[in-house]
């Protein structure tokens, strides 16, 4: 949440009281602002721990360093656990021997210490690596970069085999640099959801508005009100916004949680 202390604890009240119940962070998300996202979860999820879903990622690839991260951010988070742990954002270096005999081991242990109840990977750089995660190893969910734009070409390469494993499968950069000038919040959403396979979708938002209107979307959504015919042509409306040059998280460097 991009929004100073005294403005984004109504959000998330808000949030709560409508009916959201996951919550999404990362121990790199924040890190350049007053506090530190997870901190801020500390504040107001604890009373309503039973009734959420909690996510968080651990960005590491050592394990030492993982099992570190990983404790420092339940302490932030003041829970015992959470609902669902992810690599973050696994990219094409991440070979997947690295992965197998490092930070991967690290999240197994975890789940069976009851410390994460599901675990898994993000990723909005590599499909190719993400389809070689998803059928070698033995995951629960899988967080992916997912809009018309078809950016990284996550749909076509990792969300088959997603689906042919029965993950958990959550739609990410569902709006980012794509809404409002090239598309509206109603028909991202709802492209999101109607994702053959697709769970869920996390959206970040700054301001009451938009908050109390994807929520509203979200309330009047009828499933299979999308046609494949709408997706398609919202996919070639935005398919040339593919590229860096519109989208951040295209940019050599971009992180999930810096400032830009």
């Amino acid at each position: 949440m991009l929004m100073p202390d005294g403005e984004w604890e109504p959000h998330m009240e808000f949030a709560l009281k409508s009916g959201i119940n996951y919550f999404d962070t990362a121990t790199s998300y924040g890190a350049d602002m007053e506090k530190q996202s997870e901190s801020r979860f500390g504040e107001i999820l604890p009373p309503h721990r039973d009734k959420i879903i909690l996510l968080t990622k651990i960005h590491e690839r050592e394990p030492d360093k993982a099992k570190a991260e990983f404790e420092a951010s339940l302490k932030r988070l003041k829970t015992d656990h959470v609902d669902i742990l992810l690599i973050h954002s696994i990219g094409p270096d991440d070979t997947l021997s690295n992965i197998a005999d490092g930070v991967y081991k690290v999240i197994e242990q975890f789940k069976a210490e009851k410390m994460a109840r599901y675990i898994g990977f993000s990723s909005m750089d590599s499909a190719e690596r993400s389809k070689e995660l998803i059928e070698n190893l033995d995951l629960d969910v899988t967080l992916l970069a997912m809009n018309p734009t078809n950016y990284g070409n996550f749909i076509e390469v990792a969300l088959p085999p997603a689906r042919d494993k029965n993950l958990g499968i959550i739609a990410m950069k569902v709006m980012r640099d794509i809404v409002n000038d090239y598309a509206g919040p109603k028909e991202l959403l709802e492209y999101a959801w109607a994702i053959p396979g697709a769970h869920s979708a996390v959206v970040s938002m700054t301001g009451m508005g938009p908050l109390e209107e994807n929520i509203s979307y979200a309330s009047n959504y009828q499933e299979g009100s999308t046609s494949s015919a709408k997706m398609y042509e919202l996919e070639n409306r935005l398919s040339p916004l593919a590229c860096s040059e519109h989208l951040v998280y295209a940019k050599p460097g971009y992180y999930d949680g810096m400032i830009c």
